[in-house]
């Protein structure tokens, strides 16, 4: 991106670290509340991880693409790093440390992160490449809305559908309808396919963000904060009827996470591009490599979670060898595992940005 705006950096880093941190606990059977998705209906803290990183990606194409011709060369770049991104997706999906290396093919989960960011960034890109921004606005609208209407008002093999985990939820429904056993859970995936839509709409209204970031526009941080703050009231207001939920990605939820994103964005903003104050630097660093911290960290997570040690794995061996002690709880445990995990991967960044090495997928 020309002109870099730092605090985009910054808060794209600052997701994938936390992306991180939430997916390795040293065990989770022990995990401080905050750092689990909620139950059903709700969110925490952890449920803000994900739609941040759509978010940003929605920004991103504002920076990207704002000045690109829609030419067929862009295009292709557009499909070839959504199709990269679906790739890295499935190949985490299928892989297994047992030779030949994949799994059965009935094992294999078809919906992912990796796969929902690729779809995400697909038909953003398209969308902003040939659509204004009072376009985009309607566009937003009617996947929230419509998947409000199909979700609350479609039944379900002629039962009157519902948002709770159930069968006759259509979302649910429809993820095993079509992908059977290769969704994350037998009933559900939280990257399943109608789901998809609104978080889409997720990432335009990341686009908005960054048209106003690349506007010359004053007091942007105040702009973004007002934002914000419409968001949460009509994602609120939204969840009397929606509920908020990360596992539909209703649109009650699109419109609180968005919301503080552009809060803390709006902070951030304020604080290293309007002041010039210099912190973050170790995110932005992370942001530089993101996807590629992030594969590689599921990676190593996957392989060192199925190599045998004994009667457990390599991974836990490791956390009950060097982190469990008497002296301290097991959620404190878990977490400096959690936290050791981290380090290591911003460290490795750090090489990576030193060293002038940056991989785009």
């Amino acid at each position: 991106m020309k002109n870099r705006v730092i605090s985009v950096d910054i808060f794209r880093g600052l997701t994938i670290v936390l992306m991180i941190l939430v997916n390795t606990p040293g065990t989770w059977s022990h995990v401080y509340a905050p750092l689990l998705h909620a139950h059903w209906h709700g969110y925490t803290p952890t449920d803000l991880v994900f739609p941040f990183f759509l978010f940003i990606v929605g920004t991103s194409i504002a920076f990207a693409y704002q000045h690109k011709t829609a030419s067929g060369a862009t295009y292709r770049k557009i499909i070839v790093r959504s199709l990269k991104l679906v790739g890295l997706g499935l190949f985490l999906g299928a892989f297994t440390i047992t030779f030949p290396f994949i799994k059965d093919f009935a094992d294999i989960r078809f919906p992912g992160v990796l796969q929902r960011i690729g779809v995400v960034f697909f038909f953003a890109a398209l969308l902003f490449m040939n659509f204004n921004w009072k376009s985009l606005i309607g566009i937003c609208v009617a996947f929230l809305v419509g998947y409000w209407l199909l979700m609350a008002y479609v039944p379900v093999e002629g039962v009157a559908s519902t948002f709770d985990r159930a069968p006759n939820n259509l979302a649910n429904y429809l993820d095993v309808k079509i992908f059977g056993t290769h969704n994350y859970k037998p009933d559900y995936d939280p990257e399943g396919l109608l789901s998809t839509l609104p978080s889409i709409a997720t990432s335009l209204l990341g686009i908005f963000t960054g048209l106003i970031l690349t506007s010359k526009r004053e007091r942007k941080e105040m702009v973004l904060m007002g934002m914000g703050a419409a968001m949460l009231v009509l994602g609120y207001l939204w969840d009397m009827v929606f509920p908020i939920n990360k596992a539909l990605w209703s649109s009650s939820f699109v419109l609180v996470t968005a919301g503080w994103a552009n809060m803390f964005l709006a902070l951030i903003y304020y604080l290293s591009d309007v002041r010039g104050i210099a912190f973050g630097g170790i995110f932005k660093k992370v942001g530089a490599n993101a996807i590629t911290i992030y594969f590689l960290s599921s990676f190593t997570g996957k392989v060192m979670g199925r190599i045998p040690v004994g009667d457990t794995s390599l991974h836990g061996w490791l956390f009950q060898k060097v982190y469990v002690h008497d002296f301290m709880s097991m959620e404190l445990s878990s977490l400096l595992y959690g936290l050791t995990v981290v380090s290591f991967y911003v460290l490795l960044a750090h090489v990576l940005y030193k060293k002038k090495i940056f991989i785009k997928v």
